[in-house]
């Protein structure tokens, strides 16, 4: 039986091990003891058999079961397993109350008072031994007839079980508990057969058994013939069906002297670590390293100690320390099989302090490859931010490092002999370089914004022309190139608006005011209706440039939006 997992998102395990074996026998037993206490004895010896090819040195797991193997009166069965429980556990009393039940169910009453007193011996307080031990002795006297041994015996067969099951009048019988200890009484003792012969049940079943016919006397006398049928009789309340009656209840399993030892180191070690919250709680690092130190030498099973730890150090700085712990944890983690989530936590708290350490050594990759190994345990939204945080601290170290104001002025300058040249392709290439060299010149976003609107990528320069005047608000360079490519995208309001924020700032500036009244003209133009079907045209086109990429597909294939493209171009 494997024990079940909800695989964590992103975590794919392969020829993941099973659980030990210990545990999947303490789960076999547990479902032999279930299914033993519902007095389902069949299906509770077959868990005990599983539980003991897994723990065969289990004492206790074949004591139970030579419980099952009795309570289905399979002697034989039950003795050799309790002769195997006391062989490996000769100092256990209980074995020898299996051992005294097996012998008397197979008639040996003699050999189960010598089981009985033997652990009684061991433990003399033991009331199922006792019990037993007194049944035992009263099974050993002597019959006070002859005759009646041999006619017990009869109740010794396996057929007895059929027959009364078979025969409507004694059927009812095996569903009173009173009556099956009364049987298995005479079974174990077919002397003691005359105590029970003034209850008419025994009677009646001997008389099966004898093949003799006897009147049932509980029965009511048959009623004289009538000329109609009579009314049914009122049925008689039948006994309630009850499952035979269970031997003694299976021992738990038996907790040794190292167990118990363990149970208590493990609450201690729970006591020590709650102690340890409340101190990390009240900022008290030093006293909470302490109790999750202790508790972690009383309990290694628990990788929370580490982890815990772990974020103390994390808290004081101590960053290499938090890495030594995590790296445990991790380590310890996977040789307990321990859950995803533990795991990565470990690798996260480790991913946090190596990111702590970057900010002075410049060196991300470590971090963020330990980041990315939690998520594939445990894809956690907390560590995922981490990730993305340290992946654009990288981003931003990398543009600091490659910050360089003269050297971004060098490619601007060559950036604008190209353009000179009409090579705006050429130009783009060393304007970008200049702003990766340096971000933050509002001149280059606004020179590359010239290049893209001669190239017709005029959403790339418009985008160009908004950040130039995002860095710098008072540039007119930035408004002009912003509403020259609104203008040539027939988008005459937003241009005037652009021409006239940038007027604002640089009231007399020629080309602003020349935009401004260009823009005033095609709207003057547009309201009168004096737009020709070409213009029309050419504002469908530049709408579906815009918001419809399948539209745009189709007019590239017309010449006529060709030529005006490149015309546009070379404006």
């Amino acid at each position: 039986m494997r024990r079940s997992r909800s695989p964590a998102p992103l975590r794919f395990p392969i020829d993941q091990p099973p659980p030990p074996p210990r545990a999947m026998a303490d789960e076999a037993k547990a479902k032999g003891n279930a299914a033993f206490s519902a007095g389902r004895f069949e299906e509770a010896a077959a868990h005990f058999t599983d539980a003991i090819a897994l723990a065969p040195d289990s004492h206790v797991l074949y004591s139970n079961r030579s419980a099952a193997y009795a309570s289905l009166h399979r002697y034989p069965e039950a003795l050799a397993d309790a002769e195997r429980t006391v062989a490996l556990r000769p100092d256990w009393a209980k074995g020898y109350s299996r051992l005294g039940a097996a012998r008397l169910g197979l008639g040996d009453a003699a050999g189960a008072v010598a089981a009985y007193e033997k652990g009684l011996a061991l433990e003399p307080s033991n009331g199922a031994l006792k019990d037993g031990l007194a049944h035992a002795r009263r099974a050993r006297r002597p019959a006070p007839a002859s005759g009646a041994d041999a006619i017990g015996k009869v109740f010794q067969g396996p057929e007895v079980w059929s027959r009364m099951a078979a025969d409507p009048t004694t059927r009812p019988y095996l569903d009173q508990p009173d009556f099956m200890r009364m049987l298995r009484d005479v079974q174990r003792n077919p002397s003691s057969l005359n105590n029970y012969l003034s209850d008419p049940r025994m009677v009646q079943v001997l008389s099966l058994m004898l093949n003799l016919r006897l009147p049932n006397h509980d029965a009511p006398p048959r009623p004289p013939a009538q000329s109609t049928p009579p009314p049914p009789p009122q049925q008689q309340p039948q006994p309630e069906t009850k499952a035979r009656e269970p031997e003694p209840e299976p021992e738990p399993m038996e907790v040794t002297e190292e167990e118990k030892e363990r149970k208590e180191r493990k609450a201690a070690a729970q006591k020590e670590k709650e102690a340890g919250n409340t101190a990390y709680k009240k900022k008290d690092f030093e006293t909470a390293i302490q109790h999750y130190t202790k508790a972690m030498e009383l309990d290694d099973e628990d990788v929370s100690y580490l982890t815990n730890r772990a974020a103390v150090y994390l808290e004081m700085g101590k960053y290499d320390e938090c890495i030594n712990d995590c790296d445990k944890a991790v380590e310890r983690g996977r040789e307990l099989h321990a859950d995803f989530k533990i795991i990565s936590r470990a690798l996260t708290r480790k991913g946090t302090a190596l990111a702590k350490i970057a900010k002075c050594s410049k060196d991300y990759d470590v971090a963020i490859e330990t980041y990315q190994k939690a998520l594939t345990e445990h894809r956690n939204p907390d560590t995922l931010k981490k990730l993305n945080d340290a992946e654009r601290a990288k981003k931003e170290l990398e543009q600091q490092e490659y910050y360089d104001p003269k050297i971004a002025d060098e490619e601007r300058e060559k950036g604008n002999e190209f353009f000179k040249q009409q090579k705006y392709p050429e130009a783009v290439k060393h304007y970008s370089e200049a702003l990766r060299r340096n971000p933050k010149d509002p001149r280059v976003y606004s020179n590359r914004a010239a290049c893209y609107t001669k190239l017709g990528a005029m959403p790339e320069g418009l985008k160009d022309a908004e950040k130039c005047i995002e860095l710098d608000p008072t540039f007119s360079k930035g408004y002009t190139r912003k509403g020259a490519i609104q203008f040539f995208m027939k988008e005459y309001d937003k241009a005037l608006e652009t021409y006239q924020a940038g007027l604002k700032h640089d009231p007399n500036n020629q080309e602003l005011l020349d935009g401004v009244r260009r823009c005033v003209q095609q709207i003057n133009k547009a309201s009168r209706g004096e737009l020709n079907q070409e213009e029309l045209q050419e504002r469908q086109v530049l709408t579906d440039f815009q918001e419809n990429p399948k539209a745009a597909q189709a007019h590239l294939k017309n010449p006529g939006v060709m030529q005006k493209i490149q015309k546009l171009k070379n404006a």
